[in-house]
């Protein structure tokens, strides 16, 4: 697989498809708002069997949050011990991550709306990435598509 980061300036998104295994993705979209302080978006997960969408996933624009967090993770190409957290305010999306020898980052992304409501659900996939190049590609993908910044 040549990339595993497809974005577009035609249809404002990002999918990220698993080095391992191409069925396995999530994907950005749809993203708006008009409140300044933060964006709204859209987050899929696929894999054989599954398909799990949230609608409205909030980033607050000042924080860094996901963005910020993707590009340590880069920024830590040559790996580290452990596993490493990020999660929404709302926690309806959460991302951990672990370095995997011979260079590759496996983030587990976990949809889970309304965490506190009796009979919620929750899905998972877990795209592995090349730690230097696709895990800044993200990084760089995510923050454009959450702040519209130039690439």
């Amino acid at each position: 697989m040549s990339s595993s980061i497809d974005a577009t300036d035609d249809e404002p998104g990002l999918s990220i498809r698993c080095q391992d295994d191409a069925s396995v993705g999530v994907a950005f979209r749809d993203r708006s708002g008009s409140d300044p302080d933060s964006v709204h978006y859209a987050v899929e997960l696929r894999a054989p069997g599954l398909t799990a969408r949230v609608d409205e996933v909030v980033a607050w624009v000042h924080d860094g949050g996901l963005a910020s967090f993707l590009e340590g993770l880069a920024a830590d190409y040559r790996g580290w011990g452990g596993e490493r957290h990020w999660r929404t305010d709302d926690r309806d999306l959460a991302v951990s991550a672990v370095f995997r020898s011979g260079g590759y980052v496996g983030l587990t992304w976990t949809l889970r709306p309304w965490p506190k409501a009796a009979g919620g659900w929750s899905a998972s996939v877990t795209t592995w990435l090349e730690a230097g190049e696709q895990m800044a590609s993200l990084a760089v993908g995510i923050r454009h598509f959450l702040t519209r910044e130039p690439r």
